[in-house]
């Protein structure tokens, strides 16, 4: 008689089968299809989005779906797309962040600190210095949700900005809001001016400068203000680049430069002297849609606030008259 353990025994050792695929569960018949490639044509995006594929190029002539042409073919990054769906819902459910990039400026830092603060792990808000045009860049390709410009004189402002925000085909679905006025101008070390030499002083030859980078709002404004004075900036002694308002500061605060485009903010900031050249406009370019975001609220609540007036009467430079104000919308 064979025990149940010597057939267990047998069963152990026996040989596999010559067909083991046999042996296989049949696949289900509703299995899920595998997902996208993560980088997807026209036809597949359409298929994703379940669209036709007229709309899918509307789209993108619109700037509002994300999209890379290679060598003549649209490319959309599965990702991206699933990003851009979640941030198409009512209200977005990305409504706890908020990532700022742009124009540097020491009050617009001071105030995210504050509000960072006081929603502590609640949501995301960070800031970026990035200089206006990359800022922009960087939101038209939805990397940021808010870049700080600045362009000019604040009597250009009306004509300048929104002629700036133009050359990027997602700008019909953007808007300019008034964060501040300030005054622009030239940082110095202490002592580089004086009542008798005046600022002329500061373009003699062996003056050191930290130039800014192409692109920044400081650096275009005084390009235009040398062009006015008959002064290259190419010809005078650069010897450092800053890429904010604040490294422009600090490079002459450790000695490293002498003389620096920037605000009158930034140079009060580090104990430094400040030469006035003429106010700017500072403003707020961003989707339509993050205007609403309760986080950009409170950012401007907290610009218009008690303590942030006080800041910026502290480092002076500032005109509040029309903080918070929609100045452009297309």
């Amino acid at each position: 008689m064979t025990t149940r353990s010597q057939s267990q025994n047998r069963l152990a050792g026996a040989a596999v089968p010559a067909y083991p695929e046999l042996m296989r569960e049949p696949p289900r018949r509703d299995a899920p299809a595998s997902r996208p490639p993560r980088f997807m044509s026209v036809k597949q995006v359409a298929e994703y989005l379940q669209l036709n594929e007229k709309k899918v190029y509307a789209l993108v002539n619109e700037g509002k779906i994300p999209a890379s042409k290679l060598t003549g073919k649209w490319l959309f990054p599965r990702d991206m797309v699933d990003q851009w769906l979640l941030e198409s819902v009512h209200g977005g459910l990305l409504t706890d962040r908020l990532v700022v990039a742009g124009s540097d400026d020491p009050l617009i830092y001071r105030a995210i600190m504050q509000l960072a603060s006081e929603i502590q792990g609640r949501a995301l808000i960070s800031y970026t210095c990035t200089g206006t045009q990359l800022g922009l860049s960087l939101l038209s390709r939805r990397r940021a949700d808010l870049c700080g410009i600045h362009w000019g004189p604040s009597s250009e402002s009306a004509k300048r900005h929104p002629a700036l925000i133009r050359q990027y085909p997602q700008h019909h679905d953007w808007v300019l809001v008034r964060a501040f006025e300030r005054e622009q101008g030239l940082i110095a070390a202490p002592g580089m001016v004086s009542s008798t030499s005046g600022a002329d002083r500061l373009f003699e030859p062996g003056v050191r400068w930290a130039m800014r980078q192409e692109g920044a709002g400081s650096q275009r404004f005084f390009k235009e203000v040398a062009a006015r004075h008959n002064v290259n900036p190419a010809d005078l002694r650069t010897t450092a680049r800053a890429y904010s308002e604040r490294e422009a500061a600090s490079l002459i605060a450790m000695d490293h430069a002498d003389v620096a485009p920037g605000a009158r903010s930034a140079a009060a900031e580090f104990g430094l002297e400040f030469i006035p050249v003429g106010w700017e406009s500072f403003d707020f370019a961003l989707p339509r849609g993050i205007y609403f975001r309760t986080l950009f609220q409170k950012l401007v609540e907290f610009l218009q606030g008690t303590e942030c007036q006080r800041l910026a009467g502290l480092l002076g430079g500032y005109d509040f008259a029309e903080s918070g104000r929609l100045v452009w919308a297309e």
